[in-house]
């Protein structure tokens, strides 16, 4: 399954996505440092800087196709640490994001962000609109990282839409919904602190500059991911076995 990662950062989401089978066939991220992580560790993938320009980007010359596009649009319009101006921030990145989705027409979309965008009715009330109007159904949770073995809470809201009456059929829980949490079974072990890593498990360490903060303040948890992208591909393979 290929993706497409919008606001990619340092990666965090699509190494998660990796590490559950997926293959990353496209990043789109602005701040240079971030997108020279990205060269590092996807060295082959084509990269662009601005989301706004990405539909022209993509299809300016012939691509891999995408089954999922994947991003954590900007969270300052919700954040508890921001001014919470919502759809008013200039940093509303959802509906650049939404362009992206209606250029390459994925079969799955993983959006990501905080848990305070749920108390913004109005800004996911357009979330949902938008996918529904593009025919996926659409499901989330939040979910926190230590549920999946982190020592450390780090909740996010996760958004998957899937075509509707197809994909994500046979993981739902008793409500109707499909059951993005974590079951106990997937969670081996608690993460141990990194010894050459500077105890990163239960901080950061001294010698990080600006930008690795900042980055790393950002990056989804690829645990998370990880167990997100397996559900997509559990549930892909059951759509196929069913047809």
């Amino acid at each position: 399954m290929n993706v497409l990662s919008l606001f990619a950062g340092i990666g965090g989401l699509e190494l998660g996505l990796e590490r559950a089978g997926m293959t990353v066939v496209g990043q789109v991220e602005i701040n240079p440092f971030a997108r020279s992580v990205l060269a590092r560790h996807w060295p082959e993938v084509d990269r662009h800087d601005d989301v706004r320009t990405a539909p022209a980007w993509w299809q300016s010359q012939p691509r891999p196709r995408v089954d999922a596009v994947c991003g954590g649009f900007p969270c300052q319009p919700f954040s508890i640490a921001g001014q919470r101006r919502g759809i008013a921030d200039e940093r509303w990145g959802w509906p650049w994001m939404r362009d992206v989705i209606d250029a390459v027409r994925p079969r799955y979309v993983i959006a990501e962000n905080v848990p305070a965008l749920l108390r913004d009715t109005h800004a996911f009330s357009i979330i949902l609109s938008d996918l529904s109007d593009l025919g996926f159904a659409v499901e989330w949770s939040v979910v926190s990282a230590c549920a999946l073995g982190a020592s450390h809470r780090r909740r996010r809201l996760f958004i998957v839409a899937h075509p509707g009456g197809a994909g994500l059929q046979g993981l739902h829980g008793p409500r109707g919904r499909v059951d993005l949490q974590p079951a106990k079974a997937d969670v081996r072990r608690r993460w141990p602190a990194e010894p050459p890593l500077a105890r990163m498990a239960d901080g950061v360490p001294r010698r990080l500059v600006r930008d690795d903060i900042h980055a790393l303040g950002n990056a989804v948890v690829p645990a998370v991911s990880e167990h997100i992208g397996r559900l997509i591909l559990t549930a892909a393979d059951d759509a196929r076995n069913a047809a």
